[in-house]
């Protein structure tokens, strides 16, 4: 009996550790305009998610920055183009762009930043996507968001 319970107690434990390691992603951005995930998948039974932006390449954030900008799919051209002109101080996103469901900032070579977002602000079935808005980035560093 006691060796059930306490294998029932790890199993709880476990699943507790699944789900919140579920509830966030790292991904990491480097000096060849890459990210190293093309796909980021949110469990429906999150509340809250969590995007942590690393850079691990060498240029400072003026020459080669990055963020992680999350959006329905069909709204990641116009947004990243309409945020051209806000310039890197407004991390090329054009203010109170209601397009926009979450973003960390432009980072640099060994810079890291997070953004945490409400899942309900997602809708199952509908394609999301995410995407560097710095200039000319967009081509090569972008992916899939899906709520499962």
């Amino acid at each position: 009996m006691f060796a059930k319970a306490v294998a029932v107690s790890l199993l709880t434990l476990a699943s507790a550790s699944v789900f919140a390691a579920e509830c966030k992603v790292t991904i990491d951005s480097t000096d060849q305009m890459s990210f190293n995930t093309k796909d980021i998948v949110i469990d429906k039974s999150c509340k809250d998610f969590t995007v942590e932006l690393t850079h691990s390449g060498n240029l400072p954030k003026n020459v080669m920055g990055h963020n992680v900008v999350i959006s329905k799919a069909a709204d990641m051209q116009p947004i990243a183009t309409d945020g051209l002109s806000a310039g890197i101080e407004k991390n090329y996103l054009k203010e109170g762009d209601a397009r926009i469901i979450a973003h960390t900032k432009i980072i640099g070579a060994g810079e890291k930043d997070s953004v945490t977002f409400d899942v309900s602000k997602l809708v199952a079935g509908t394609e999301y996507g995410f995407f560097c808005s710095f200039p000319g980035h967009i081509s090569m560093m972008k992916g899939t968001v899906t709520l499962k």
